[in-house]
């Protein structure tokens, strides 16, 4: 190898380093939240304690495509977006 190639590696592989640590740092533990976050949206059902992102805790009443309507009292049901969904606080009673 030339000793032009040689120094155009040895400037080049900090730029590569930093790309390395970035994906493992960063991209790839947002990816899989992403992917978690879609599964707990996805398999919400009839039944289940929930936490919205408003700190509201409630019990899943309907669900449809965008929405979700939770019994947050006795008599009082408030549907929110499918996405308000924080947290599932327990599993479903059958």
């Amino acid at each position: 190898m030339t000793p032009e190639i040689m120094q155009a590696i040895q400037a080049s592989w900090p730029i590569v380093l930093m790309g390395v640590i970035f994906y493992f740092l960063l991209y790839r533990p947002q990816k899989k939240e992403q992917q978690r976050r879609k599964e707990l949206l996805d398999n919400l059902k009839k039944g289940a304690r929930v936490v919205t992102i408003g700190g509201i805790y409630g019990t899943i009443t309907a669900l449809s495509e965008k929405t979700v309507t939770i019994k947050i009292a006795d008599k009082v049901e408030v549907e929110i977006s499918r996405t308000a969904v924080g947290q599932l606080q327990s599993q479903p009673k059958e």
